[in-house]
């Protein structure tokens, strides 16, 4: 009997021994779990945001061709006076201009004379469809002109112009 009492022990001992190494492994794997679960709510968490990018007008999205200086000055037409209310939200704004078309060819002088109440409307509709703050800027002048040459030349057909320039402009 007390060899009996003697290997229970023994086992006892050998069985604690193993369950100790067991309980050492996964109190280790634990704490590495752990510390890899800290690291990545820490990273996730207080990571910088992102700079969010600056909501622009989609109008100034639009490419703007820039106007090259040729040596040649083509024949120049131009257009008188007009006043046009532009959009505002804070009360009423608009646009006197006096403007200057520059065409490529002397031939297309007589379609463009000829076609000058459909380049009047052009003008008048597309300048009417801007706002104060976009017309009060260089880069929504330029954006006008490009807008202006793209239009009048889309009904112009012996010739093209060339460049426009505004020999008066007043925003109010």
């Amino acid at each position: 009997m007390a060899d009996d009492k003697k290997k229970k022990a023994e086992e006892s001992q050998e069985e604690g021994g193993g369950g100790g190494k067991k309980k050492l492994i996964i109190i280790i794997a634990a704490a590495v779990l752990l510390l890899l679960a800290i690291g990545g709510g820490l990273f996730f968490f207080l990571k910088p945001e992102p700079i969010p990018e600056e909501e622009l007008d989609p109008g100034m999205k639009v490419p703007v061709p820039e106007i090259t200086q040729s040596t040649e000055i083509g024949p120049m037409i131009e257009i008188k006076e007009f006043i046009v209310n532009i959009i505002s939200e804070d009360g009423r704004h608009y646009v006197k201009a006096a403007l200057t078309l520059e065409i490529n060819k002397e031939e297309a002088k007589e379609e463009v004379n000829k076609r000058m109440p459909q380049i009047r409307d052009a003008i008048l509709l597309l300048v009417g469809n801007k706002t104060y703050e976009e017309l009060h800027d260089l880069q929504g002048k330029k954006q006008l002109k490009a807008e202006l040459v793209s239009k009048i030349n889309s009904f112009l057909q012996n010739g093209k112009v060339k460049a426009i320039y505004f020999t008066d402009f007043v925003v109010q």
